[in-house]
């Protein structure tokens, strides 16, 4: 799976990435770039003025044309009836126009473009400074709850189809890569005392035992999975790319945060891989050698993923209580409260 992780990654995931670099590169360039917005105001007034110019040689011309009629040639009434018709289409077709172009301006497209390329998504909103918060974020407690579920829950994190800026293929190899981890710890800490007590209850599993193992597993699991994360994830390091001032040195930094990401997902893929090959190794050497234990690893480490998959429903509730209430209204000590949420959301999430 590591092998087939880093193909998939090579060919069609970093490539997107660079992608989503580039189009907010391009839309916070445009943004902040007055001179283009100049040019598309002159525009605009040029393309009035040759309407303008238009219509006023039109006019001259029907005139004229007129003049010359009544000198020169004699029609009769039918015609000139005809002729005046013609040319008032003509002139109030060209009024019509310049109305229409004042009174509905063309959509520009893209504007929408930019708008959705730079646009803060739930995941974002959760991270606002205390100020930008409380003029964006009008969720209740439930719809922050369930945000914090659906992009730091591990299962929904990995498979829900919920757009971020991370590699899907890699959220999905870390929740696996989680379960090796999860499974490797847990056979550390099978120790002489683990292999005595299996030995006295003869082969039964005692699970009141063996749950102070799993929660050491587990927390150890999480602390070293929540390391690895920050080698595998680009969601923090692109939201902070979007609040950047964009100046002359553009290429400079769109450059500058590619070149990070390329260390990043290669220090994630070496790391892993020796990782992966240790994991291997000893998990071999314990089952060839304690052949007896293997169910007792087995259950306990099922019962340490059910933990991790259960403990966030639980702790995701406790930051939800201090964001709403520091959003609710305006005072100065909400503010510390509001910080306080966002301590928890990142140690708890």
């Amino acid at each position: 799976m590591y092998f087939f992780d880093l193909f998939i990654f090579a060919i069609c995931s970093f490539p997107k990435i660079k992608k989503e670099v580039h189009n907010i590169i391009f839309a916070l360039k445009i943004i902040g770039n007055p001179i283009k917005k100049n040019k598309i105001k002159k525009d605009n007034t040029k393309k009035k003025k040759s309407i303008k110019k238009k219509y006023s040689i039109e006019k001259k011309s029907t005139s004229n044309s007129d003049i010359k009629n009544k000198k020169f040639i004699n029609l009769d009434n039918k015609n000139k009836v005809k002729r005046k018709q013609y040319f008032g289409n003509i002139t109030q077709n060209i009024e019509n126009n310049i109305i229409n172009i004042k009174a509905k301006p063309k959509i520009n497209v893209n504007n929408i473009y930019i708008n959705k390329i730079l646009e803060k998504k739930e995941f974002e909103i959760n991270s606002l400074i205390y100020e930008e918060a409380f003029r964006l974020d009008h969720r209740g407690y439930f719809g922050y709850y369930i945000s914090l579920l659906k992009y730091n829950h591990p299962i929904l994190f990995s498979f829900a189809p919920f757009d971020d800026y991370n590699s899907k293929i890699i959220k999905i190899f870390l929740f696996f890569f989680s379960l090796c981890l999860d499974f490797t710890i847990n056979a550390l800490f099978f120790t002489d005392d683990t292999m005595h007590k299996i030995y006295e209850d003869k082969g039964k599993f005692n699970l009141l035992y063996q749950i102070p193992q799993i929660l050491y597993s587990t927390l150890i699991s999480k602390f070293i999975d929540t390391f690895i994360r920050n080698f595998a994830l680009t969601q923090d390091n692109i939201i902070e790319l979007k609040k950047e001032k964009i100046n002359k040195d553009s290429k400079r930094k769109h450059n500058k945060l590619l070149r990070v990401l390329k260390i990043k997902f290669f220090l994630f893929f070496l790391f892993t891989f020796i990782v992966l090959i240790l994991f291997g190794y000893y998990i071999i050497c314990f089952c060839g050698i304690y052949i007896n234990s293997q169910i007792h690893l087995i259950k306990d480490s099922i019962i340490s993923l059910i933990i991790s998959l259960l403990i966030p429903f639980v702790l995701f509730l406790i930051p939800g209580i201090f964001r709403i209430s520091a959003l609710r209204a305006a005072k100065p000590n909400r503010k510390l409260l509001y910080n306080f949420s966002l301590f928890l959301e990142n140690w708890l999430c």
